[in-house]
């Protein structure tokens, strides 16, 4: 309190100083006492009302007009002091919840990090960048005993940290499951039934799984809901939608997800991804899946991570670099 009280009579004498002589020595004290206000967390109001009660002091002559405005600058001050005490602590708020996102978030790229596999005759390329710091996209490889292995990619309907949970709970699944050898259709419908029984009924996953078979140059597959892959034909250099039907994850504990398959021939590519590749938007107009395809066509002779890589770098540069939606691409070529 003292040292209060010997601020508030520095304050007095460096303004009638400055008053009187308008000197930069008494705007150099003027600085120095703010510091003091501030470290004594002394708000604006009370700072103008002591400017006020000073200002009496010293001129107790002052003009009633020149009284009233300081009067009404108090309550200004008053009401800004307010105003600005809730604006920092919301700023504090907002500084620990994106601290907090940025923990969440690289916890979430531990959790749902899967190792591409490698997989003889068989090139895969993936690019996977979230819109925001958590992605509610997820993909994952499982590997077979008879050098099959099956890749799922997912959509979250929803987006955040509930999202990344939401994953999380889909990867530890996966992990749970006997390997790569179990049916497309079969793994949907575990896992619809995991979603149905855990997630808030107003998100769902929408989910495609492919199971590759290397000794049969054979891709089957099935989808919840999901955007439909397209398979490359290298013979005739056209695409084909690799149509499906499916429920989304979560919606009904009790669902038959239909499976389909498809022989891969040598040049052949199975192109998987979620709906930030076929909804990227140009301004304001979203792009025809045509395009999607001709610019994958167009780096088909790279390698397949060059693929994805080139096609990603496309679609940020025709969005100005700000990514409206998450984005997932896999390609898998057969080499031989």
């Amino acid at each position: 309190m003292a040292t209060i009280d010997t601020d508030i009579r520095h304050y007095r004498q460096l303004l009638k100083h400055y008053i009187e002589i308008r000197d930069e020595e008494s705007l150099y004290g003027a600085e120095q006492i703010s510091k003091a206000f501030i470290k004594n967390n002394v708000p604006p109001e009370e700072i103008i009302n002591l400017h006020i009660q000073s200002l009496s002091e010293l001129y107790p002559d002052i003009p009633e007009h020149f009284q009233h405005s300081m009067n009404f600058l108090l309550e200004i001050m008053i009401s800004y002091g307010v105003a600005h005490q809730e604006n920092h602590s919301l700023r504090e708020q907002q500084s620990e919840l994106m601290s907090e996102i940025a923990v969440a978030s690289n916890m979430q790229d531990t959790l749902l990090t899967t190792t591409k596999p490698d997989v003889a005759g068989l090139d895969i390329g993936v690019v996977s960048v979230p819109a925001h710091q958590m992605s509610g996209d997820y993909y994952h490889f499982l590997t077979g005993e008879d050098d099959s292995f099956g890749i799922a990619v997912a959509d979250v309907i929803g987006k955040g940290i509930p999202a990344a949970l939401c994953m999380s709970m889909i990867k530890y699944s996966m992990d749970s499951l006997p390997k790569a050898n179990v049916s497309p259709k079969t793994i949907l419908k575990n896992l619809n039934r995991v979603v149905e029984r855990n997630v808030d009924a107003s998100m769902f996953i929408t989910m495609f799984y492919a199971q590759y078979l290397p000794s049969e140059s054979k891709i089957c597959y099935a989808s919840a809901g999901h955007e439909p892959g397209f398979h490359y034909h290298a013979e005739t250099e056209t695409f084909e939608e690799m149509k499906t039907k499916g429920l989304v994850l979560g919606v009904s504990p009790d669902v038959d997800y239909w499976e389909y398959e498809r022989t891969i021939q040598k040049g052949d590519m199975v192109i998987l991804l979620t709906d930030g590749v076929t909804e990227c938007r140009q301004g304001d107009r979203f792009i025809e899946t045509e395009e999607v395809l001709e610019v994958i066509a167009q780096y088909a002779d790279l390698p397949a991570q060059e693929m994805v890589n080139k096609a990603y770098k496309h679609f940020e540069r025709m969005q100005d670099f700000q990514l409206r939606d998450d984005f997932t691409l896999i390609v898998l070529r057969k080499e031989v």
